[in-house]
């Protein structure tokens, strides 16, 4: 058998064929080919061989079934996953004792699923009997396909929860440095979770691992707008961004969010805020992003560097590759940065 034709063979879809002897292989192959089935016949010496690709249904005829082709058949039962159970259809003769071979090959092959027909057999109940089978194998699969992905998203589950728990504790370690009191530590500390759960709800929402910069905005800032502050603008273009991106631009936003409530444009009525992007394309898209606050009191820059100052330059820097521009402007704060979209975006798989 040659390569090309070992890998046109799926997986559970088609019919492998033990008939040594006579014409007995062709025949049964000719029969399921007509019908749109998928057969090949084994040589004893390559039974092993395409045994392991995986067939849907093993057809035998009893004679050829010696002692090796049963410890061949055997082994390969053995090895079964446990999703897994292959039938097989053997062809007995005639004068064939049944039960005599049913109670030998149960025997070898224990918690097997044979099905015995007597030949001559009528060609449309041999067929009807592989579809059924066939069948089988299709719902074995998709069990088998449930099992796999049940696997991997509990593997991506448990990755996911150590990466939070860790952006938990980071938070924490660094809201409780720049602490003053135990109401300020509380109280800065559940609304950088809060924009981290809000993050990851839009992610949840939008159905995947990406998420739009309008959505993580909007998450963010939407308890500032109802809790009645309608001075804030988010304005720019449909820009999809990674899980990670997202998470950091919304922790970031949060940072600024919070400032402008304490100190800045959401401190007073009149107070404004304006965030909006755009995205600049040629050979490699830019992104550039702008927070300016208006309307609030007279901006005086802090004596020293606070947690959210210094996670924003760090993180935002790490994102974009470019380190953000912070201006405390006697009017308003003014936030910027600037650097390749595709950093922000998900990574395309080829």
């Amino acid at each position: 058998m040659s390569d090309t034709e070992r890998n046109s063979l799926g997986t559970l879809d088609w019919v492998l064929i033990l008939a040594p002897y006579r014409k007995d292989a062709a025949y049964t192959a000719s029969l399921l080919q007509e019908r749109g089935l998928r057969a090949q016949a084994a040589s004893p010496e390559d039974l092993k061989d395409l045994l392991a690709l995986s067939p849907g249904v093993l057809v035998v005829t009893h004679e050829a079934l010696d002692s090796e082709a049963i410890a061949t058949v055997g082994g390969f039962l053995h090895a079964q996953p446990n999703w897994s159970e292959i039938p097989i259809v053997v062809l007995l003769d005639r004068a064939a004792q049944q039960s005599r071979i049913q109670a030998a090959l149960s025997a070898a092959w224990p918690r097997s699923r044979q099905i015995f027909y007597q030949r001559p057999v009528a060609a449309l109940e041999l067929i009807s009997g592989i579809q059924s089978a066939l069948l089988t194998r299709a719902r074995q699969r998709d069990v088998r396909d449930y099992l796999e992905r049940e696997t991997e998203l509990r593997h991506e589950l448990n990755h996911r929860v150590k990466n939070i728990l860790a952006t938990v504790v980071s938070i924490f370690d660094m809201t409780r440095r720049g602490a003053t009191s135990t109401d300020g530590l509380a109280q800065d500390f559940k609304g950088r979770l809060r924009a981290l759960s809000n993050v990851h709800s839009a992610v949840f929402d939008a159905g995947g691992e990406t998420v739009t910069l309008t959505d993580v905005s909007k998450s963010v800032l939407a308890p500032y707008i109802s809790k009645g502050q309608s001075g804030i603008t988010i304005e720019g273009p449909e820009v999809l961004l990674s899980r990670d991106a997202g998470t950091t631009l919304a922790l970031s936003l949060h940072e600024l969010a919070t400032n402008a409530i304490k100190y800045g444009g959401l401190s007073q009525p009149e107070g404004r805020i304006r965030l909006e992007w755009n995205v600049v394309s040629s050979s490699e898209p830019m992104l550039t992003l702008r927070w300016t606050e208006t309307g609030g009191p007279t901006v005086v820059e802090p004596s020293r560097v606070g947690y959210g100052t210094r996670y924003m330059r760090a993180a935002l820097t790490s994102l974009f590759g470019e380190a953000p521009d912070l201006v405390f402007a006697s009017d308003g704060l003014r936030f910027s940065i600037s650097g390749l979209l595709s950093r922000l975006t998900p990574e395309v798989l080829s």
